[in-house]
């Protein structure tokens, strides 16, 4: 490889371009609209524009990304994580365009992106396995049977995706309608794909996961284990390597199971074989991660392995630097520092980056996308940077991370360094008395009063304007930031203009937008009769559903239309 193309935005792009000069290749970064000034375009060799807003115009477009890699001479591919990372189809036509996919081949990442065939495998090598569907559902009523036959609560899961995406859990037959359908659209939004299967659901699980290397010379490699339990709605808050509070046999189990999953799936590259840890210490399979993980650097930071070189010698077809699980250096806890208000049940705030200054010293790494200046697009991750402390002890890293939390100055946006210094003098969390930690501890469990954020500044308008202009008697495209154009009176372009109705609440009848985000799907229609607390709408911000509920009670006299784009507090319906 000589030139690769990153195919994803934000810290892991600029991750993987830090990688890539490490190795001694060139990196190419592509960007959306929001993104022409973005940390990793500035960092990369060169950018090349997607022409686009929404992810399936940008980050999803298989054509654009192959047209990009062609006409900017890359040989290679690396799909970070999310996005298109676990797409065979994307990783086929990386290679049928004569490149080098970074990654797992396309015939393991069908195997075992495929949940449903994942499970199949586990079962085949005796990975520990809790009940589930065989296969896919075809709809609803198959999902009311499974939970009537096994018992509730029951879990919903897209069954081509990862990262928390299309996950619901139902706890009532109640709900399970409106999750099983929340759970389709939030998989067709993320990954293309709305199939989705069922598996009981662990009660106040821990969840555990094994990070994998695997070459093209039969080389399979455990790496250690971390702890992910600290979620909210399905997504990691907080990540720790080695897991902790394991036993010998806990910890060897995993390690066995995760390396047979992978030799069982001719699995090369880096990947991730994900557990839960029941309260009892039952151990159940749960899937796995054909990709990087965000949370890989903790596992960096405890075995002295660069996952991404990694990754790119095995590209190389290069054996791997390392032949067995080593023993662990220290213990690594890594913060996501995410664009949500912790005080508003973690809302996604979208907005500009007025300060960021990210705290240094012995034992602290952060992984950032974002910079003072830089403004956090409203239509993808809230994800700006990753703080990782590590310490020789688990208490050491609690002592760094306790400086370093206090060090790190995040303006403009919300963010969830509340939360996070919040929760490393939870006893809970500590473990002194017994680690207490589960997948659902956050709304179960975490009752600390955090307060809300200042209310984050409205984004403008990100869509390029574009014309077409002559230089040197050669047709091109030029794209500017519609601000720069404010004072004209007209100009012949086009414009992806945040639609939809922006006029702030006037009444006590209007119904503000709770985030800055797409209407999704609409609950109701104009005329009908709501009760206060009813839902109404679905909302959808930062790759993240959100329920909209009445607030009163009364007849709906108007809507915004489905599909728009509302600002925070905008006005999303009337109800007289």
């Amino acid at each position: 490889m000589k030139k690769v193309l990153i195919a994803n935005r934000g810290e892991i792009a600029v991750r993987i371009l830090r990688a890539c000069a490490d190795y001694g290749v060139s990196s190419v970064a592509v960007y959306a609209d929001a993104d022409i000034d973005a940390l990793h375009v500035r960092l990369a060799d060169e950018a090349w524009a997607l022409d686009g807003e929404r992810p399936a115009d940008t980050y999803l477009n298989i054509p654009k990304l192959i047209d990009i890699a062609r006409r900017s001479g890359a040989d290679a591919v690396h799909p970070g994580y999310g996005f298109l990372s676990e797409s065979e189809a994307f990783a086929r036509a990386v290679i049928e365009a004569g490149l080098t996919w970074i990654g797992p081949s396309p015939e393991t990442i069908a195997r075992l992106g495929d949940k449903v065939q994942a499970r199949k495998i586990a079962l085949q090598v005796g990975a520990p396995l809790v009940a589930g569907t065989p296969d896919p559902v075809s709809d609803v009523s198959e999902v009311l049977a499974f939970a009537e036959r096994h018992g509730l609560p029951i879990i919903i899961k897209a069954a081509f995706g990862g990262g928390g995406r299309g996950m619901k859990i139902a706890w009532r037959m109640d709900e399970v309608q409106e999750l099983y359908a929340s759970a389709v659209r939030e998989a067709i939004t993320a990954f293309g794909r709305g199939e989705c299967f069922v598996e009981q659901f662990l009660d106040k699980p821990r969840h555990i996961e094994a990070q994998v290397l695997a070459d093209r010379h039969g080389n399979v490699v455990v790496l250690g284990t971390r702890d992910c339990s600290l979620q909210r709605r399905n997504q990691k808050l907080v990540e720790e390597a080695p897991a902790p509070f394991l036993t010998d046999a806990q910890r060897e189990r995993i390690h066995a199971a995760a390396r047979d999953i992978c030799a069982a799936a001719g699995y090369t590259s880096a990947g991730t074989v994900e557990f839960l840890l029941s309260a009892s210490g039952a151990i159940s399979f749960l899937e796995v991660n054909t990709r990087l993980q965000v949370e890989h650097p903790v596992t960096e930071q405890t075995t002295g392995v660069d996952l991404v070189v990694e990754q790119l010698r095995v590209a190389d077809g290069l054996p791997l630097s390392i032949t067995g699980t080593p023993a662990p250096l220290g213990h690594s806890i890594e913060f996501r520092i995410n664009a949500e208000d912790v005080g508003r049940g973690f809302l996604p705030t979208p907005g500009p980056v007025q300060r960021f200054e990210p705290p240094a010293g012995p034992g602290v790494r952060v992984d950032a996308g974002v910079q003072s200046g830089s403004v956090v697009p409203g239509a993808f991750d809230s994800l700006m940077a990753k703080l990782i402390v590590t310490g020789a002890t688990r208490e050491q890293a609690l002592a760094r991370a306790r400086r370093a939390l206090r060090e790190f100055r995040i303006e403009g946006v919300a963010s969830v360094l509340p939360f996070h210094r919040a929760v490393i003098e939870h006893p809970d969390f500590l473990g002194e008395d017994g680690f207490r930690v589960h997948t659902r501890w956050i709304e179960s469990d975490f009752a600390a009063p955090l307060s809300a954020a200042a209310r984050a500044e409205p984004l403008q308008d990100t869509a390029l304007l574009r014309t077409a202009i002559e230089i040197d008697g050669r047709r091109v495209v030029l794209g500017l930031p519609p601000q720069l154009l404010a004072g004209l009176a007209s100009t012949p372009v086009q414009s992806g203009a945040v639609a939809g109705a922006q006029e702030a609440p006037a009444s006590e009848a209007d119904l503000p937008a709770p985030i800055a985000g797409t209407v999704q799907a609409w609950r109701v229609a104009v005329g009908d009769e709501v009760k206060e607390g009813d839902l109404v709408a679905v909302m959808e911000a930062m790759k993240m559903e959100m329920q909209v509920l009445a607030h009163r009670s009364g007849r709906v006299s108007w809507q915004a239309e489905a599909g728009s784009m509302l600002a925070a507090g905008a006005r999303l319906a009337s109800i007289e």
